[in-house]
Parts: C-alpha cells; sequence; structure tokens
C-alpha cells in the first residue's frame, strides 16, 4: 500500500510563492511518474504538472508554465511543487498523486494513488 502525504500548503497574498511537497512511503517510489492536480472551489479536478519517474521530462498545464516547478528527490521518497507568481485563480486544493507508468501523462485515471490534499488559498 502506497500512502501520500502533503505538506506546505497554507494562505499565501497574490504574487506570492509557496512550495509543496508530498512525501510517499513504500520502496517503489523511484520506479513511477508522478503528478500534482489541483480542485478549485465547485470545479472538477484538474491536472496541473507530471514528472517522469527520472526526472527528466516533466508537463504542465498552459496557465502554470513559467511560475510552477516540479520535482523530485527519489532517495527521499518526495516529490515538489514550486510555485511562483500566485494569483487567486490559483486558490485551490492541491493532491499529489502517483502515476501506474513511470513515465509522465496528464489524465487523472492515469494514477491510482492519491494524497489527502493540502489548501492553498492565494488572496488578491
Amino acid at each position: 500500500q502506497v500512502q501520500l502525504v502533503e505538506s506546505g500548503g497554507g494562505l499565501v497574498q497574490a504574487g506570492g510563492s509557496l512550495r509543496l511537497s508530498c512525501a510517499a512511503s513504500g520502496r517503489t517510489f523511484s520506479s513511477y511518474a508522478m503528478g500534482w492536480f489541483r480542485q478549485a472551489p465547485g470545479k472538477e479536478r484538474e491536472f496541473v504538472t507530471a514528472i517522469s519517474w527520472g526526472g527528466d521530462r516533466t508537463f504542465y498545464v498552459d496557465s502554470v508554465k513559467g511560475r510552477f516547478t516540479i520535482s523530485r528527490d527519489n532517495a527521499k521518497n518526495t516529490v515538489y511543487l514550486q510555485m511562483n507568481s500566485l494569483t487567486p485563480e490559483n486558490t485551490a486544493v492541491y493532491y499529489c498523486a502517483r502515476s501506474r507508468h513511470p513515465y509522465a501523462t496528464i489524465g487523472l485515471s492515469d494514477y491510482d494513488y492519491w494524497g489527502q490534499g493540502t489548501q492553498v488559498p492565494v488572496s488578491s
């Protein structure tokens, strides 16, 4: 059983930065791609970014390109999401998830383990 625990969320002002972390249990973390998703109030959960098992390939939704950076430390079983220049439109619960595959993908159904989410409210 894989457990994912996010941390680092919290209230931030527009223009500010946050770094989310997601710690994974288990010995197979480095074999799978990881992703971050978010769900804003009243909206469906959506893809934000993903990183391949080795960290050499990443994907981002267009709206966060140049502002958000995903990274991973396989020695620590942790994936990170650095978020800069935050706007109120980025307000959401952010979830990390483990892919069924070693390569990064954007579909929710490609991910089989999910964290509990961490709230990121961005004030204007």
